[in-house]
């Protein structure tokens, strides 16, 4: 277990300094499991049974299969990796385990370390994944616009009125570039927030985030429909709404990243959740997303095409809480699906 130190992957361990990093983020790993791992990434890529383990990581002391078991799913949390499939570690029944992703040895001291004795990283490298963990928020927050949309016109509160094609394109082509700017805000807050933050902070980056998009949304919708109409509609989707919906949307991200392990169906249900209440507070909140907002803005330009059914108010309400619920998961889906692409965050 001495030399290195190694990389594999984005991960670096240093078995001489007792130092597991990503991006120069130090991840915590207890003494005996980054004993267990340095056995393994210096094997780089051979079976190591079970003996050797107990032999070279517990040192002699009796323990039981368990102990490894609860070692190997401790290394795959602390990873990012997925037991049931498995990108770093592999698990080879009955046997041992190996070491998926290749390694290379590197020179010690080859990174540049602050006088504390802490790797400063570069910039680059704690913020390179943000534009990737953005455009697949903006994949997902599109795609939940794309299926708004049709939604909406499926079921006729939009009118096609204005020919069903015209319609089709208008009212799909608004939902997929909310949903996609939306989404890269969102995801950006919390991308910024870092990879491994806690819950309450990636919530907040995605507050952040969700509060920005909202703001430039109502102010550039506001002057639009000004500068065509003289007038803007009265409270359209704003930063309130915006806050809500991201701060949920990061909650449920820092939920499902903490549930690593789990199939991607049972990740997706925090979204779900979150989306729900996410859109019960902008009901009792007197918030808008789109149906209301569009709603709104038939009664106030009576004289557009723009054909919208007239909803009782607990229609109304459910559609807000269906789009926060359709956006949040739409959005956290995509991400998961980005991450076990290996695109890891």
């Amino acid at each position: 277990m001495d030399g290195g130190p190694y990389e594999f992957g984005p991960f670096r361990l240093d078995p001489a300094e007792r130092r597991l990093t990503r991006g120069g983020e130090v991840l915590e790993v207890s003494g005996r499991y980054l004993d267990a791992l340095a056995l393994l990434v210096a094997e780089d890529g051979r079976l190591v049974t079970k003996d050797r383990f107990m032999d070279e990581v517990w040192r002699g002391v009796p323990v039981t299969d368990e102990a490894l078991t609860q070692c190997i799913r401790s290394l795959r949390k602390a990873l990012g990796d997925d037991a049931s499939n498995p990108r770093v570690i592999e698990t080879v029944p009955r046997h041992g385990y190996r070491l998926l992703m290749p390694v290379e040895t590197v020179a010690a001291g080859s990174d540049a370390h602050r006088p504390d004795g802490i790797t400063s990283p570069p910039v680059a490298s704690r913020f390179g994944h943000v534009p990737a963990s953005a455009l697949a928020a903006a994949l997902g927050g599109g795609g939940a616009g794309i299926v708004g949309g049709l939604g909406y016109l499926s079921l006729g509160i939009v009118s096609r009125g204005m020919g069903t094609a015209s319609a089709l394109v208008v009212l799909v082509s608004v939902t997929l570039v909310l949903g996609f700017v939306g989404g890269a805000f969102v995801g950006g807050g919390i991308a910024l927030a870092g990879r491994t933050a806690s819950v309450w902070r990636v919530s907040i980056g995605g507050a952040l985030g969700g509060l920005l998009v909202g703001a430039i949304g109502r102010m550039v919708g506001m002057d639009l429909f000004t500068l065509l109409f003289g007038r803007a509609p009265a409270s359209p989707t704003g930063p309130l709404e915006g806050l809500v919906i991201g701060a949920a949307a990061g909650l449920a991200w820092g939920v499902a990243a903490r549930l690593r392990d789990w199939p991607t169906a049972r990740r997706i249900l925090p979204a779900i959740a979150s989306g729900t209440a996410a859109g019960i507070v902008i009901m009792i909140a007197g918030g808008r997303l789109l149906a209301g907002t569009l709603v709104e803005t038939a009664r106030q330009f009576p004289d557009s095409k723009l054909e919208i059914a007239v909803l009782p108010p607990p229609m109304l309400a459910a559609a807000t809480v269906a789009e926060a619920t359709l956006f949040v998961t739409g959005v956290i889906a995509a991400m998961i699906a980005w991450q076990r692409m290996g695109r890891r965050d």
